[in-house]
């Protein structure tokens, strides 16, 4: 992996981890935090989709909206966690 590819990876974290807290209201984790949570997922949704049948073909912006969603299921499943 280069450095324009890690450096990618953080933007797209970063924007998606922001975008899910922003749509999970209530979660924000500072940028560092955003990082995180943006790359998780994107994981998450990674190993999800294509199991289920939807794969994201597109660029940064597909990208993006894979990690949001990823995210906010991240985000959703440690809300639940935290009220249990």
């Amino acid at each position: 992996m280069g450095i324009e590819s890690l450096i990618i990876m953080l933007v797209i974290g970063a924007v998606a981890g922001w975008l899910a807290g922003q749509i999970v209201s209530g979660y924000g984790f500072g940028l560092v935090g955003n990082i995180v949570v943006g790359i998780l997922g994107a994981f998450i949704a990674g190993l999800i989709f294509p199991r289920i049948g939807f794969m994201t073909d597109g660029g940064i912006l597909a990208a993006i909206i894979h990690a949001v969603i990823g995210a906010i299921i991240l985000l959703l499943l440690l809300r639940l966690v935290k009220r249990a």
